[in-house]
């Protein structure tokens, strides 16, 4: 474990509203939608191996998550509904997931508007308040 940085201490996947809580020893806690999780996964799928490479995520607005095994003391790896799982989850990169989600969302729409795949996310939905029912089921 990393002396000095943020360790998790409770980790939930709530598939229902398809959001991840983390909280950490800080005092901090964090719900990640699955759907960010999975267009920032660490992998080299999406990443790409060097700056531009990067690959943009599209149709990820009702992604699940299926499992998620851990990785020594340090990780997490989820296994997405779309059967993507190389991304590894460090405790560091989801404590600034979380910590950047606003800007990271914003990013990610502006980079589908560009590329002509507006209204493609759950971001732009109207959320419903948490621990509704309903949130994240088709009708």
């Amino acid at each position: 474990m990393s002396i000095g940085k943020p360790q998790p201490t409770a980790l939930n996947a709530r598939t229902l509203s398809r959001v991840l809580e983390v909280s950490f020893d800080d005092g901090k806690e964090f719900s990640l939608p699955f759907e960010l999780l999975r267009v920032y996964s660490p992998s080299a799928e999406v990443r790409g191996h060097g700056q531009g490479q990067e690959t943009l995520q599209t149709g990820k607005r009702d992604i699940g998550v299926l499992g998620i095994e851990p990785v020594g003391n340090y990780a997490i790896k989820p296994i997405f509904s779309d059967q993507h799982s190389s991304g590894i989850f460090s405790w560091d990169y989801l404590y600034w997931l979380g910590e950047n989600q606003a800007q990271l969302w914003q990013d990610y729409l502006e980079r589908l508007q560009a590329a002509g795949h507006a209204g493609e996310t759950g971001r732009d939905v109207p959320m419903q308040a948490k621990g509704a029912g309903n949130c994240g089921t088709k009708h």
